[in-house]
């Protein structure tokens, strides 16, 4: 399999197909609310911080594994050490859990992109839209089938065909949209509060009447939300990094994407955040589906015919975020399955989008013919959706983190992956850093995300 195995062509389409899964729904509809819920200005300078010294330690650690072993996440690990294959198997079991929910979320996108393109975004902005169209029960179905099959199509087609060229074509016209929502975010103003009033309350830092409990609340919630951001523990930087050619710069690729991730990151909480306060206030600023489907449609209502267009232009970037990613999630599992079964492409392709699409079915009767509720560990009450959620994001994941760092920190050594980020001659910049993140920091501070997920410990 080695020999007929893809490559990206070069470093650019590497980072861009990174940086395309790193910037998902997570960034623009979870990243905002924790900053205004975080102390702004606080939550920025964290989760800057652990940009820097956890997300590169557990980004550059994937890509290089990946590109090291030339395998895909399921049977990465055990190339690297057999007594840690269950890493693999934990990091194909997530992407596989997330993709069906996912293209379930994707169809929820495209539903509202379409709503927009045609005109009709005042609807959208109505008391009960979202929920009447969740809860329908055949609609939401055709949409996520939809997304998904969109999917399919560009994994299909293979690394430097699909993965890389949409990404080359999606992710410049991506950032031009959050930029320019995100400048027109600070022109808006509706009576004495503006645009930039908006702006002070994302970067300006607010420790007021916060404990020492309260900080530590967001330092967790900073290191979980880099979860979402660069896509770590969930195998795609290693499946994406085994298609990094021997001769790229590893340690280039790892900091732009860092650099790609982080600068969207801040621009959809500028692009949010100001005319969420604007027009809302405080009370506005939900997570989640709330913010981006209820709240904001209701946002660009308020701007009138303006609102419109900016509305058509959010959910359009919105669905260019959020094909990137599921790309990047089908991705891990097809190369897994391609690897670890000796099997085509296009036949890994078809079998785990067949699977995703029956799943994503079922996510989508969640919320009419299969509705039932639960009060999850987290405290979250919650549907099929939140349970996938739950599991692959809140426990499998942080397992897979702590996993790998005990593999590389301990098993084999950090040298492992120096070597190999290394080997065409690069500088590792953040050497000390990364002996003391990957064997002693990171180790615990994802047991404490762990503990917190399961409920065992109560901030």
């Amino acid at each position: 399999m080695e020999k007929k195995r893809n490559s990206f062509s070069g470093s650019v389409g590497f980072v861009l197909a990174a940086a395309g899964s790193a910037v998902g729904l997570g960034n623009i509809w979870r990243f905002p609310y924790l900053a205004a819920k975080d102390g702004g200005g606080l939550f920025l300078v964290i989760y800057l911080v652990l940009a820097l010294t956890f997300g590169f330690t557990m980004l550059v650690t994937e890509v290089a594994i990946g590109r090291k072993t030339k395998q895909s996440p399921l049977t990465a690990y055990a190339k690297i050490h057999p007594k840690f294959r269950w890493i693999g198997l934990f990091a194909c079991l997530v992407p596989f859990m997330i993709m069906p929910y996912y293209c379930a979320i994707g169809g929820w996108v495209l539903k509202y992109a379409a709503v927009f393109l045609v005109g009709n975004g005042t609807a959208a902005a109505e008391d009960g839209f979202f929920t009447g169209f969740i809860t329908s029960q055949y609609e939401p179905i055709v949409m996520a089938i939809l997304f998904t099959a969109a999917t399919i199509f560009v994994v299909y087609r293979g690394v430097d065909k699909g993965i890389e060229r949409i990404s080359k074509i999606l992710m410049p016209i991506l950032f031009l949209l959050i930029l320019g929502i995100a400048i027109f975010a600070l022109t808006i103003h509706k009576g004495d509060v503006t645009g930039l009033d908006g702006l002070k309350v994302f970067v300006i830092p607010s420790i007021k009447g916060m404990s020492a409990g309260d900080i530590l609340i967001v330092v967790m919630d900073a290191m979980g939300q880099l979860f979402y951001s660069i896509s770590v523990a969930m195998g795609i930087m290693v499946a994406y990094g085994s298609y990094l050619r021997d001769e790229d710069n590893l340690m280039r690729s790892v900091n732009q994407i860092e650099l790609f991730d982080t600068v969207v990151a801040f621009l959809a909480g500028v692009m949010i955040i100001p005319a969420v306060l604007v027009f809302m206030g405080p009370e506005g600023m939900t997570s989640g589906p709330g913010l981006m489907f209820i709240a904001l449609p209701k946002v660009f209502a308020e701007m009138g015919v303006v609102g419109r267009i900016v509305g058509v232009a959010f959910f359009i970037m919105v669905l260019f975020a959020a094909l990137t990613s599921s790309i990047s999630i089908l991705e891990a599992v097809v190369s897994s399955f391609m690897d670890y079964f000796k099997i085509s492409r296009r036949r890994a392709t078809v079998i785990e989008g067949a699977i995703a699409m029956v799943i994503a079915v079922v996510v989508c009767l969640g919320y009419n013919k299969f509705y039932f509720e639960v009060t999850l560990p987290n405290h979250v009450v919650g549907q099929i959706l939140d349970i996938m959620d739950y599991v692959s994001n809140n426990i499998l994941m942080p397992v897979v983190a702590i996993g790998t760092c005990f593999l590389i920190g301990w098993a084999v050594g950090p040298k492992t992956v120096i070597e190999e980020a290394t080997k065409t001659g690069e500088k590792f910049g953040r050497r000390r850093l990364y002996h003391v993140m990957i064997r002693y920091v990171a180790p615990v501070l994802l047991l404490f995300l762990l503990l917190k997920s399961l409920g065992i410990i109560n901030l």
